[in-house]
């Protein structure tokens, strides 16, 4: 089934729509269609997703704060603003430098 987790037609903005759990990390799909799916995340700092794959090439766009992700081994310490792209079936890895909010998009097609 398709849906969309945030109203169509109608502006808003990621960093408003996710708080901060202290000690955690809050996740919110915002949409989610058969090809993919937008969530965006908000991590505490220290807070991490351990090292997995995932069969599907992925987007993460920081749009807040500071995270280290790592993909095949290869460290990136991303900032505000900046994007990565995480290839299909490559161990990957993020950990929250600061408090961190991330938009996460996922191509499934």
């Amino acid at each position: 089934m398709e849906k969309n987790k945030f109203n169509n037609a109608r502006a808003f903005r990621f960093n408003e729509s996710i708080s901060y759990s202290d000690g955690g990390i809050v996740s919110m799909r915002v949409l989610e269609k058969s090809a993919g799916n937008v969530s965006l995340f908000a991590f505490d700092e220290g807070q991490k997703l351990s090292e997995h794959t995932a069969p599907f090439d992925a987007m993460i766009q920081v749009t807040e704060g500071e995270a280290e992700i790592v993909i095949g081994g290869l460290v990136n310490h991303l900032a505000e603003g900046q994007t990565i792209i995480m290839p299909a079936n490559i161990p990957h890895s993020v950990k929250a430098i600061t408090r961190f909010k991330m938009v996460l998009t996922m191509i499934k097609a």
